[in-house]
């Protein structure tokens, strides 16, 4: 049994799979539809926790590795500070803040946020670990390949993950605060296609359970569903990312990243139907 804590939500085998409402403060991020106004991140998150949302993750700075997403670190911090007000003022939800930044961090943590979500695997900011040590939130880790390596997408996400476990582990921290994700859309080198990549990482989800933390991914609208659909515009992937998520959730995803709240939460509740019913023997 593998079980983990985002703040107060428990995750993990037995436990239902949880869905994490994305809101962007960010401007420059890649579905326009997504972004709002810090102010308007309260009401947003009121509407995503009546679909079905376990959770909330508030970014004020895009990550999309094909951008140009680059802004003041105060801008980040002024976004995001804003929005976790406005959240917490409205919304009685565990908050995950979208950040490799230690500085947005500690400001979103002082705030009441309850989680860090870094893309980076702890990479991008060392002071991040100080922050770390000294508020103790749950934590998404996401993998991220110092130099890259050779080997199957799956071998290298798991041993970049490793090393950000051990590294946790070298401070004493609760690991049953922390889960992992194999960055989905953020892998791309040149000798393998990042549509190839992420396809592959999707059908090998389950060998990360030999990480021993219950799994996140998020697939909402990202730019290899755009590939393999077709749909050019973010806008347009909808169908294409819960399609996704069936594949994810059946290969042992645990908690699910998505900027579609309810339509996501249907189609998590039907596959854990499936599993539920379709192996009893009926006479």
């Amino acid at each position: 049994m593998v079980v983990g804590k985002l703040g107060r939500v428990l995750v993990g085998d037995g436990i239902p799979v949880r869905i994490v409402g994305v809101i962007n403060v960010s401007p420059e991020s890649f579905y326009a539809g997504s972004v709002a106004r810090p102010e308007e991140a309260g009401r947003i998150a009121v509407r995503m926790v009546e679909e079905g949302a376990d959770l909330v993750d508030i970014g004020g700075r895009s990550t999309a590795p094909y951008l140009k997403t680059e802004i003041p670190l105060e801008e980040e911090v002024r976004r995001v500070k804003e929005a976790v007000k406005s959240v917490k003022d409205v919304a009685d939800v565990t908050v995950s803040v979208d950040t490799f930044r230690a500085r947005v961090a500690e400001e979103a943590l002082k705030l009441g946020a309850e989680v860090v979500n870094d893309v980076t695997g702890l990479r991008g900011d060392e002071d991040m670990v100080r922050v770390l040590k000294e508020y103790e939130p749950s934590l998404i880790v996401c993998a991220k390949e110092v130099k890259p390596r050779t080997g199957r997408p799956i071998d290298r996400i798991i041993n970049a993950l490793t090393e950000t476990l051990e590294l946790l582990r070298r401070i004493d921290y609760d690991m049953e605060k922390v889960i992992v994700d194999p960055c989905i859309g953020f892998f791309r080198y040149p000798d393998i296609p990042w549509y190839i990549w992420d396809t592959s990482v999707i059908a090998s989800l389950r060998e990360m359970r030999a990480l021993g933390r219950p799994i996140a991914i998020g697939v909402s609208r990202k730019s290899f569903i755009g590939v393999l659909t077709g749909r050019d515009k973010p806008e347009e992937r909808l169908y294409g990312s819960l399609a996704l998520t069936v594949i994810a959730v059946l290969n042992g995803a645990n908690v699910i990243r998505t900027h579609d709240v309810l339509p996501t939460k249907d189609v998590v509740r039907a596959v854990e139907g499936y599993i539920r019913y379709a192996g009893q023997k009926l006479t």
